[in-house]
């Protein structure tokens, strides 16, 4: 790999309300890809976070109800300048208050966090969203808040 200078990390602050959602978004949903820069060396740490949540997951699936949230995924990439990167993707309500540290599982997910990536997170820009009917409809349903039925 060729010497390069570093990419730089330039979370947002505290105060971003996120994007603005594109007309493809429907109403109550929010879409979000965020991207943090692991610190150095934490590499096998993300993989033992990732790995806990897998062990975990049935716990994980129990969470999304009252995090609001309708679908997550995370990935791993190496960039050009040799640093570790993870991305978050998710679909939530517009009101998901996230994590819940009244629990052990997001206690874990907290702790992991601040052992393994850089304080805070780039928020990169929705442009679109695309889904089946069906699909679209079955994310608007679980990012409901659970107090609100069926509209």
């Amino acid at each position: 790999m060729s010497a390069m200078d570093p990419i730089p990390f330039e979370p947002v602050g505290a105060d971003f309300a996120g994007w603005p959602m594109p007309v493809s978004v429907p109403s109550g949903l929010a879409l979000e890809l965020s991207r943090a820069r692991l610190l150095d060396g934490r590499e096998a740490s993300f993989d033992a976070w990732m790995e806990t949540l897998h062990e975990r997951y049935d716990e994980c699936l129990a969470t999304l109800p009252g995090e609001q949230m309708a679908f997550e995924a995370t990935f791993l990439n190496r960039e050009a300048d040799g640093s570790w990167w993870m991305y978050h993707l998710q679909v939530r309500g517009v009101d998901s208050p996230g994590l819940q540290l009244d629990n052990d599982l997001d206690r874990t997910h907290q702790a992991f966090a601040i052992a393994t990536k850089h304080r805070g997170w780039e928020e990169l820009q929705p442009r679109l969203f695309l889904a089946s009917a069906q699909v679209r409809d079955a994310m608007i349903a679980a990012a409901r808040p659970p107090s609100q039925p069926e509209g």
